[in-house]
């Protein structure tokens, strides 16, 4: 018997089979963290919101290449911005935006450290 979607209930496990349109978003998103200036701008936005200039700065690049970073990375699902008077703001997409970015990073961190992995 299904049952209505319960926002307490515990989530439920994915499918073994994936279907091409999990698997074409994955890709998109895998696809966007391939690029280091959009990795310095979502490490950033980790856990604020952040206008072009200021992520530009931090992602050691100009404003424009910041700006068309951007726009990918909002096609793709993983940022979103808001209007705050002459300046846009931009903050990841939700938790699982910042957990993909986090696993990357600390995978990356283990295989650059030498430090031995863990479950």
């Amino acid at each position: 018997m299904a049952r209505a979607h319960d926002a307490k209930a515990a989530p439920e496990a994915h499918p073994e089979a994936l279907s091409s349109q999990q698997v074409k978003a994955a890709v998109a998103s895998f696809t966007m963290l391939a690029e280091p200036t959009r990795v310095r701008m979502l490490w950033a936005l980790r856990d604020r919101e952040l206008n072009v200039a200021s992520l530009a700065a931090l992602a050691e690049c100009r404003p424009t290449v910041a700006s068309q970073h951007l726009s990918k990375l909002r096609l793709a699902g993983l940022v979103e911005a808001t209007r705050d008077g002459r300046w846009m703001l931009y903050r990841l997409r939700g938790s699982h935006v910042r957990a993909l970015l986090s696993e990357a990073l600390f995978h990356a961190d283990h295989q650059v450290s030498g430090n031995p992995t863990h479950d």
